[in-house]
């Protein structure tokens, strides 16, 4: 192809490093700027010696950065230079903003080309993403970086703490399960067993870790004959406590007996009153089956961070399993 004007110059040209002659010695290492070379091949290079211009894979041959005369070369004998051509098919670098878009081809570019920091398809996540993780989103043919936090699915809750029995325990505590990021919380029980005749009781926490008193409670009590189908209910109230009773009847020392809650808290992190309403439900020993609603007032301004249970008379749990969840707003 004709070109007007003067032709582009390609490849990587190079001049190597003044070499001296050792008298007997044919080998010989090309540097640039003091670092080691390696010719495309021997037909890539200029190679002057005493003024002649040797012909390549005759008189001299090359291997890695290593220049092998033919015959061994002699005090006298002058290396005027080596010239190394580069690949004559290769453009070399391209200059800044020597490349725009119509010159890459379409699909050219491969996932072999990303930095793996960047995008990768090679690892997979083993678990659900951070909030803050990024999506790469098109809005109307702009990619776009979009967090996990705003797309994710789910439900209104989310799960906070949670605790299983491990061993036979007089109390547990699940500590700094309230916090700032919620205003209402939910708190569930299930596979709750205990020493028999003993009652459970909850308490809140302040950050020091001692309990918050004051507490009014209500308990609506009501139970079915599970034989006879009879039934009735009662109510209990207390004031002014350190505590409120998960209801007004106690563990019956069975592990086959169990129990359950579900209680909501309302604003316990905040500088403010909290509220606790909810139901609970026992299977007793007694073949009588008890229903329990809960209305709880704490009037203290101290924050609550965390849960403490435990049974009234120092009785061990036989077992449990509970839940924290922090609802969202929006």
């Amino acid at each position: 192809m004709a070109y007007i004007g003067k032709q582009p110059v390609v490849g990587n040209f190079q001049v190597c490093d003044a070499i001296s002659v050792v008298n007997g010695q044919a080998a010989y290492t090309m540097q640039v700027a003091s670092a080691n070379v390696e010719p495309e091949n021997a037909n890539h290079m200029l190679v002057s010696l005493n003024g002649v211009l040797q012909k390549p894979g005759s008189s001299f041959t090359i291997s890695g950065a290593t220049i092998t005369f033919a015959s061994n070369l002699v005090t006298n004998d002058v290396i005027d230079f080596i010239i190394l051509l580069g690949d004559t098919l290769n453009i070399g670098t391209p200059s800044d903003n020597g490349v725009t878009t119509a010159s890459i081809a379409a699909n050219a570019v491969t996932a072999a080309k990303f930095n793996a920091d960047v995008i990768s398809g090679q690892t997979a996540l083993a678990a659900e993403p951070a909030d803050t993780d990024e999506f790469l989103v098109s809005d109307a043919g702009v990619l776009k970086r979009i967090d996990y936090s705003l797309i994710k699915g789910g439900g209104t809750y989310e799960v906070v703490a949670a605790v299983d029995y491990s061993s036979a325990v007089s109390n547990f505590t699940i500590t700094d399960c309230f916090t700032s990021t919620y205003q209402v919380y939910k708190v569930i029980g299930h596979n709750i067993s205990g020493a028999s005749n003993e009652k459970l009781f909850v308490q809140c926490l302040d950050s020091g870790g001692s309990a918050i008193s004051g507490w009014d409670h209500v308990h609506s009590l009501a139970y079915v004959n599970e034989s006879t189908g009879g039934g009735g209910d009662t109510y209990t109230s207390n004031a002014n406590e350190s505590y409120f009773k998960f209801m007004n009847y106690e563990f019956s020392g069975n592990t086959t007996n169990l129990a359950a809650f579900d209680w909501t808290f309302y604003q316990p992190y905040e500088s403010q009153y909290t509220f606790v309403t909810g139901r609970s439900i026992i299977d007793a020993d007694n073949a009588h089956t008890y229903g329990g609603g809960l209305s709880a007032v704490l009037p203290s301004t101290t924050s609550a961070r965390s849960l403490k249970f435990y049974l009234e008379s120092g009785g061990n749990f036989s077992g449990y399993k509970i839940t924290v969840l922090g609802m969202k707003r929006a």
